[in-house]
């Protein structure tokens, strides 16, 4: 639930003074600019957490604008991360030329780079070839070995978040939404969702298409990482990535940059599935979220986010009918575990896919209890508490078919 970003007007008026003339005085610096004051302020719809401005001047090049990114941060959103911690490790990671670079700090915010992309759409998603980018950079993501305890955290910040939704709720909210319950089932999902056989990894944790950017005309792929509980909150990774075919072996491959490639699958291990043959850019990106987890959990939340459109009339509304058939999953679990390099056991994916499914429960629990605190934390234009009702009616209405009448 992170930054979905498209644009939706110019509204310059909704920019503080101070940072108005950060950005005047950042731009005078420009020799290219030809005008710093006439800066277009571009709000992006779908951020759920902060204020999100795209800025733009015009330049002496030929159909070229200046671009920057200004990040305003929400209000009372601190319950779900330190900020602080996020805006010291960003400025360290700046200054070490570690992707996007910090170009300024204001009281409540800061600017930065900006990163040519385009953010996915809901349908994004459903397109064979780019969901297959999306297995491999999540499965490279996975592996990433970040400093800090590589510990499950997911329990412990459902913990924490439904101490402050009790906290903040009415009695009559959270006798509506059940929390003296959910304690109790975050203890059961615990206990059967925890097994020896399965992967921790570093996970995003809210891979939604909106935190998820694509570029046909280059090949790099730039993943900003924010974590808070281990105090390393932004670090940028920068791949490359190319989809190729061989004739001789008749197999699609996904080439990394300065890396081994990884082979995706042979054609009848999917049916005939086949990628677009073009260069292809991916960028994962606004990782306030990510952390140590079962990478299953990942994964499931994952293909919840594919029941949701957060740039409708109504961005609060889940189609669940929407969510992954049971080839669509499996062919996105294999070209995951065949990204490795190693062909899976047909056992190994379908243990996989039982995890996450199951997994699909805790995405329910976090997110509907992300909800509820939102709708007492955050002003931004959207219907937390309906969202909410709607995350947590699936989780009960999921659990007894998952997990039997536990």
């Amino acid at each position: 639930m992170g930054a979905a970003t498209n644009v939706v007007d110019n509204k310059e008026a909704r920019l503080p003074r101070e940072v108005k003339d950060a950005l005047q005085s950042m731009a005078s610096e420009w020799d290219d600019v030809v005008d710093s004051k006439a800066l277009q302020v571009i709000p992006l719809k779908g951020a759920m957490t902060n204020e999100v401005f795209q800025i733009k001047w015009p330049t002496r090049g030929d159909n070229v604008s200046q671009k920057v990114l200004v990040r305003i941060y929400g209000e009372g959103v601190d319950v779900f991360f330190d900020r602080e911690d996020e805006i010291r490790t960003f400025e360290f990671m700046s200054k070490h030329g570690q992707g996007p670079r910090l170009l300024r700090r204001f009281r409540n915010g800061r600017i930065e780079e900006f990163i040519r992309a385009r953010t996915l759409s809901a349908s994004d998603l459903r397109d064979p070839a780019i969901s297959a980018l999306i297995a491999t950079r999540l499965r490279e993501f996975h592996e990433l070995d970040m400093p800090g305890p590589k510990k499950v955290w997911l329990w412990d910040r459902l913990r924490k978040w439904l101490k402050a939704a009790k906290r903040l709720s009415p009695l009559e909210e959270a006798k509506a939404f059940r929390l003296e319950s959910l304690e109790e089932e975050i203890s059961i999902l615990e206990k059967k969702l925890s097994a020896r056989h399965q992967r921790i990894g570093f996970c995003h944790n809210d891979l939604q298409y909106g935190n998820i950017m694509f570029d046909e005309g280059t090949k790099s792929v730039t993943i900003i990482v924010s974590f808070y509980q281990t105090g390393l909150l932004c670090i940028y990774f920068t791949y490359r990535y190319l989809l190729s075919y061989d004739a001789i072996g008749d197999v699609w491959m996904v080439s990394k940059y300065r890396c081994n490639s990884a082979w995706l699958s042979d054609l009848e291990d999917i049916d005939g599935f086949l990628f677009k043959r073009e260069e292809s850019k991916l960028c994962l990106y606004d990782y306030e979220y990510a952390s140590y987890n079962p990478v299953a959990f990942d994964i499931a939340n994952h293909f919840c986010e594919m029941a949701a459109d957060y740039h409708t009339e109504t961005p609060h509304v889940m189609d669940y009918s929407k969510y992954p058939g049971l080839e669509e999953r499996l062919r996105f679990l294999r070209v995951y575990l065949n990204s490795s390099g190693k062909k899976p056991r047909d056992s190994e994916v379908q243990q996989l896919l039982q995890d996450v499914e199951k997994y699909t429960l805790a995405s329910h629990l976090t997110w509907g209890v992300w909800g509820i605190i939102s709708e007492h934390v955050n002003e931004i234009d959207f219907d937390y508490k309906e969202y909410a009702k709607q995350r947590l009616r699936q989780y009960w209405k999921r659990k007894p078919e998952l997990l039997g009448s536990s």
